[in-house]
């Protein structure tokens, strides 16, 4: 059990590598910005004339002030789908799409609940009682304070949905639905519900916090003690925010006259007392308490922390890890942004970051106990150490004192972290296996040949069956070695392969193909609308074989499955000469979807069409633009590339209306869906628009194939019109005989 937690602890700090490598970045960013604007700053130095509105660098800081702050707001939706991403076996795209479909479904399931409760209004205000901070806007969504906790909730769960799901196969009628198609659906319905759970679960978990506010104010050194531990510990969760304003900004921070005016929380007591600061002996540590010990652990502290994992790097990887550390370091230094150092080992080594916990914790209360009192407007970085400590002067602020303690948390943190990443055999940056790549967040990879070999032995009943089918698949296009490239369409597995005489089409129609189609080295190979989760299981077999040919005898096997296929098609034909003697017993008419000229399947331009690898039917070509339903009935799926669609007839009749030959091609240019999939039609709705012009002059054929995709052993296609058809009118008739 143990052994499993780390491991999905270690993949969840990998999956971290994409969203924390912009933060320094966008620490510098927002610590420059919102330090150089802060209007008390700037009437403090005079600096009107350079930084005062409507200047050119005061609007360049602006602009970085909000874009630093856009990827700050954003993380939680940052960190979903890198999580999503990093956990995710393949198809990561499809997982990343999903989670960000899940995040905004969560919020907007908490935000209808909050509407539902009353606690957001009508106009859109929150209600008088609900605690400060505890909702906010989430991509414009009123939703609850979740932070970056929230994220991570959608990144996993959508995770085990999609490595659940990503490969499931659904009924016929709906297994354009199935494979990766799935994970969006799921995740849509599952985070639902999870929208609507946490509404119930994270208030208590807000009220909770924001009790202990009480408890910090009334009880001294401790107290500031106990708001350092808790503020850091609440960092992975984003409710520090919940925690820490309150001190910041009401009465809970306590409440001072300053020049004649009562003011209340600790953050606007320093900027009150610094507007005033003429009259001011020596700032209020009273008030400081809840953010003067950060630059202590901020510039001094964590640093400490980062030169430890670089000394305890691995000799040839310390050049990458000092890269890699220095960047996060530098924004920690001048900004106060310790999430990129911070959650390069909360995730790998959690000890290490209870040790931080505690040692920030402390650097609040020894900043207390010096009466040390400088204070910041973002976090505690050199940028506001030195307009709001150094130029103020040692006597108003005691920021000297921060040196010498500061020298003194370095060597802690440097001598706790490289003692117990020794003793422990922690993974920080450098420190990981030969074949690892050097990153922030690395304990993810100490065990992936463990975890592979147990999600095989996991799988491995599963497994096999899809194994075997993309052995055969494989074997049949001549091995991996002969395979170019893997694609599909609505019922096309479409490979590209370097030697077209290794191909076996025996082999092929073996694995329940009905057909298998050449174009020079492009190899077609029908299974119907499965096809994505058949694309999906060669895919992952071929990235775990290597190279492999096989030849075996294709020229012979082919001409064989010719000859076969053949005498198949024979016999075929004799028994629907034996069928259409007798008396269908039953009999459902389909009307054409076009006005054109309506032809046998057999004259379509397409040897898979017209050899029915697909099902039976007829193709119209048409001269209108205007694709109906040519019976009442439900829209199954739209593809992609919107060129064909499936439909159900509701006499039970399953079809894919196919425009044009090869228009996947075109990727979804010159034609206009007018439905989408789920929707009931009647007869005559129009379906489709289509842009002919464009498409005769960019598709090798319009005429459109209309076949009957799961027609039963005793089932006959009768074609009724050859020629001219309106739409609406007759094609042909699905005949049922007696078994």
């Amino acid at each position: 059990m143990k052994d499993k937690i780390f491991g999905v602890l270690q993949r969840v700090g990998r999956s971290f590598m994409l969203p924390i490598a912009i933060l320094p970045v966008a620490g510098l960013l927002l610590g420059l910005g919102s330090s150089f604007t802060n209007t008390t700053t700037i009437e403090t130095y005079g600096l009107q004339w350079l930084l005062g509105d409507k200047t050119i660098l005061h609007a360049l800081l602006v602009i970085m002030n909000a874009v630093g702050s856009a990827i700050f707001d954003n993380l939680p939706l940052i960190f979903a789908v890198g999580v999503a991403i990093g956990m995710a076996k393949k198809e990561k795209e499809v997982s990343a799409l999903s989670a960000v479909i899940a995040y905004f479904v969560m919020n907007v399931s908490i935000n209808a609940m909050l509407k539902i409760s009353g606690k957001i209004l009508a106009d859109g205000s929150i209600a008088k009682d609900v605690l400060d901070g505890t909702i906010t806007s989430v991509c414009g969504i009123q939703s609850l304070q979740m932070g970056v906790f929230g994220g991570i909730i959608v990144g996993l769960g959508v995770a085990a949905l999609h490595n659940r799901f990503y490969k499931i196969e659904l009924p016929n009628a709906l297994s354009f639905f199935g494979g990766t198609r799935f994970v969006p659906i799921i995740s849509t319905v599952v985070y639902l519900f999870v929208g609507i759970l946490m509404y119930f679960i994270w208030p208590t978990v807000q009220n909770g916090i924001y009790a202990l506010g009480g408890v910090v104010t009334g009880t001294g050194y401790f107290g500031t003690l106990l708001f350092g531990i808790i503020k850091r510990a609440l960092i992975p969760f984003g409710l520090h925010h919940v925690f820490y304003m309150p001190f910041w900004q009401t009465a809970v921070g306590g409440t001072m006259e300053v020049a004649g005016h009562m003011v209340e929380g600790g953050q606007n007591i320093f900027f009150a007392q610094l507007a005033d600061s003429a009259n001011i002996a020596h700032f209020s540590a009273d008030a400081t308490r809840y953010f003067s010990g950060e630059f202590i652990f901020m510039i001094f502290g964590l640093p400490g922390a980062a030169l430890a994992m670089y000394k305890c790097a691995k000799p040839e990887k310390k050049k990458q890890a000092g890269s890699l550390l220095l960047s996060a370091t530098l924004a920690c230094m001048f900004t106060g942004i310790t999430e990129p150092l911070e959650f390069s080992f909360l995730f790998v080594a959690p000890a290490l970051f209870a040790v931080q916990v505690v040692l920030a914790g402390s650097a609040y209360m020894i900043a207390h106990i010096l009466n040390i009192a400088v204070g910041l407007t973002f976090s505690g970085g050199l940028l506001d150490f030195f307009l709001f400590g150094i130029l103020q002067g040692n006597e108003k602020t005691s920021w000297m004192l921060v040196i010498p303690v500061g020298i003194v948390y370095f060597l802690l943190y440097y001598f706790i972290f490289s003692f117990l990443i020794k003793k422990f055999d922690f993974k920080t940056p450098g420190r990981e296996d030969d074949d690892t790549e050097t990153k922030l967040y690395t304990k993810a990879d100490v065990n992936e040949r463990k975890a592979a070999k147990d999600v095989k032995n996991f799988d491995e009943k599963a497994g096999a069956v899809a194994d075997e089918f993309s052995q055969t698949i494989s074997r049949g296009l001549g091995g991996k070695a002969n395979i170019s490239d893997v694609d599909c369409c609505a019922t096309r597995l479409r490979i590209t392969v370097i030697d077209p005489e290794k191909v076996n089409d025996a082999l092929l129609k073996s694995t329940g193909a009905s057909g298998v189609v050449h174009k020079g080295q492009g190899v077609q190979i029908i299974y119907g609308p499965r096809v994505t989760v058949i694309k999906s299981d060669l895919e992952d077999y071929l990235a775990s074989v290597t190279e492999e040919h096989f030849e075996d005898d294709a020229v012979e096997n082919n001409i064989a499955s010719a000859s076969k296929t053949k005498d198949s098609t024979t016999s075929s034909d004799k028994a629907q000469d034996s069928d259409v003697e007798s008396e269908p017993i039953g009999t459902v008419i389909i009307s054409s979807p076009m006005t054109g000229i309506a032809a046998d399947l057999s004259t379509a331009p397409d040897e898979a069409f017209a050899g029915k690898m697909m099902g039976d039917g007829a193709v119209v070509t048409p001269e209108e633009g205007v694709v109906v339903a040519p019976e009442d009935g439900t829209v199954l799926f739209v593809f992609d590339t919107k060129h064909a669609l499936g439909f159900t007839t509701d006499s039970g009749i399953g079809m894919i209306i196919h425009v044009g030959i090869d228009t996947v091609k075109l990727e979804g240019k010159g034609f206009d869906v007018q439905v989408e999939a789920g929707c009931h039609v009647n007869k005559g709705d129009v379906l489709m628009k289509l842009d002919l012009d464009y498409l005769k002059a960019n598709a090798p054929s319009v005429t459109t194939p209309v076949i009957c995709t799961e027609l039963k052993d005793n089932q006959k296609i009768r074609l009724i019109t050859d020629g001219p058809i309106k739409a609406g009118e007759p094609l042909y008739a699905v005949d049922t005989y007696e078994k």
